[in-house]
C-alpha cells in the first residue's frame, strides 16, 4: 500500500467519520434498548481512548506526517496497541448500536469500514515506529497485539504517568462530539416516540 495513500488516510482521519454519521442520523430508528446498550458500548470505547491519551497526549492529535517522541507501552499500552483506535471502533459500534439504523447491515459495514481504515493507518504508524525505536518497537510488537487486547500487561512496559490535564485537553473535541452524538440519538428517539 503506497505511503501517500495512508498518509492522506491519517491526515484526514477526523473527517472521515462524517458520511457514517450522516447516514446514522438519517436513519436513526431508536428505541429506548438500543439507546442504553449503544450508549454503554460507546462509552466503554470512550473511556479505554481516555485512557489512552492520559498516557500518549498532545501527540495523538496531529494531522501532519505520522511521528512521535516517545514509545508509551505503559497503560493500555501494555495490554493493546492501539487503544484509540480500538476505542474508536467501539464507539462508532456504540453509535450505530444506539440509532439502530438499517440495522444490523450498517453496523457490520461501520465496522469493516473503520477497521480497514485504521489498519492502513496502524501499518502507516508501524513503519515509522519501527524505524524510530527499531530494538524496543520489535520487542513491544512480539509481546502485544494490535487491535485484540490481551489480558496480561506488557512486562517491559515504560513507566510515563497517567495525566488527567493532557487527557482532558486531547479529548475536548472527541467527548464534545461523543455527547453531541448521544444527545442527537436521544433526541431523535423522543422526537419519533412522541
Amino acid at each position: 500500500m503506497s505511503g501517500d495513500f495512508r498518509q492522506k488516510i491519517f491526515s484526514y482521519r477526523s473527517y472521515t467519520p462524517i458520511p457514517f454519521l450522516i447516514v446514522m442520523l438519517v436513519f436513526a430508528k431508536p428505541t429506548f434498548w438500543s439507546l442504553l446498550i449503544g450508549f454503554l458500548i460507546a462509552l466503554v470505547g470512550e473511556l479505554i481512548r481516555f485512557w489512552g491519551v492520559g498516557y500518549a497526549g498532545g501527540e495523538t492529535r496531529t494531522t501532519g506526517p505520522v511521528g512521535g517522541s516517545k514509545l508509551v507501552t505503559n497503560g493500555p499500552y501494555a495490554y493493546v496497541r492501539n487503544p484509540l483506535y480500538l476505542g474508536n471502533m467501539l464507539i462508532y459500534l456504540g453509535f450505530g448500536v444506539m440509532s439502530m439504523a438499517l440495522f444490523p447491515y450498517f453496523q457490520i459495514i461501520g465496522l469493516i469500514y473503520f477497521f480497514v481504515q485504521y489498519y492502513l493507518i496502524v501499518t502507516l504508524e508501524e513503519d515509522y515506529l519501527s524505524k524510530a525505536f527499531p530494538d524496543e518497537y520489535a520487542l513491544y510488537i512480539k509481546h502485544v497485539p494490535r487491535f485484540i487486547p490481551r489480558l496480561k500487561r506488557y512486562e517491559f512496559a515504560s513507566n510515563f504517568k497517567f495525566d488527567i490535564k493532557e487527557a482532558l485537553k486531547s479529548e475536548k473535541r472527541t467527548l464534545q462530539a461523543f455527547f453531541l452524538v448521544v444527545a442527537l440519538n436521544i433526541l431523535i428517539f423522543i422526537f419519533k416516540t412522541s
